[in-house]
C-alpha cells in the first residue's frame, strides 16, 4: 500500500477495517476477503496494522517514519504518542472539526489555502496544530455551499480536544487528545513492533 490514492471500498474491505468510515464499505464486507480474515505470521500482522494507521490518517511512509522516530522520544507510550501526533496533523483536524466529510478532501482544502490557523494560511496539511490554535474556514471560502453545509450539519464536536464555533466557522484545540478519545481501533502495539525491526 505505498499509494493512497485509488478505491477506497477496495482497501477498506482488503483491511477489513472500516478505516474511512464509508457506509458503502460495511455492506461489501465479505468473511474471508480481508487480509485478517487469513492466517497471518508476527509480521504480516504487524505489517496490517500499521496498513490500517495510515489509511485512517492518510499519511506517506516516509512521514510514518519521521513520526516514529519522534515518537520514541516521548516520555510515554511510543505507540499512544505515534496516534496522537497524527491525530494532531492540520489536515485531521479540519476533517474531525467538520470542515471536509473525509480526510482526502480535508487535505485539498489545506493545500488550496482554504484553512487559516490563527488567522494565517497555511497550506501544509502535515502542518502540527499546537493546543490553543484556532483554525478557521477562510472568508472567501464561506461561500462554498458543501463545505458551510459539512461544518454546520456536523453539529458541536463530538470530540472533547475540539471546540466549535459555528458563528465563526472556527474551531480550536482545546488539549491533547486522550487516546481513548480519539476514534479509530488500532492495535499500537503491532505498528510500534513493524517499526521497531
Amino acid at each position: 500500500m505505498s499509494s493512497l490514492k485509488g478505491p477506497r471500498v477496495k482497501t477498506v474491505r482488503r483491511l477489513g477495517l472500516n478505516v474511512y468510515n464509508l457506509p458503502k464499505a460495511n455492506k461489501g464486507m465479505k468473511k474471508g476477503a480481508a487480509r485478517s480474515d487469513k492466517k497471518l505470521s508476527t509480521y504480516g500482522a504487524q505489517l496490517l496494522e500499521k496498513q490500517r494507521l495510515r489509511a485512517y490518517y492518510q499519511v506517506p511512509e516516509n512521514q510514518m517514519v519521521d513520526y516514529f522516530s519522534k515518537a520514541r522520544k516521548a516520555k510515554e507510550q511510543t505507540g499512544h504518542a505515534l496516534i496522537k501526533q497524527l491525530e494532531i496533523r492540520l489536515d485531521n483536524l479540519v476533517y474531525r472539526a467538520g470542515f471536509a466529510s473525509s480526510i482526502r478532501q480535508a487535505r485539498q482544502m489545506v493545500v488550496h489555502g482554504h484553512i487559516l490557523v490563527n488567522g494565517k494560511k497555511v497550506d501544509r496539511p502535515s502542518f502540527r496544530v499546537e493546543v490553543g490554535d484556532e483554525i478557521a474556514l477562510r472568508e472567501k471560502s464561506r461561500s462554498n455551499e458543501m463545505w458551510k453545509e459539512n461544518f454546520l450539519s456536523t453539529g458541536m464536536n463530538p470530540y472533547p480536544y475540539i471546540s466549535k464555533d459555528e458563528n465563526n466557522f472556527s474551531a480550536k484545540l482545546v488539549k491533547m487528545p486522550e487516546i481513548g478519545e480519539i476514534p479509530i481501533e488500532i492495535q499500537d502495539v503491532l505498528v510500534v513492533e513493524y517499526y521497531s525491526h
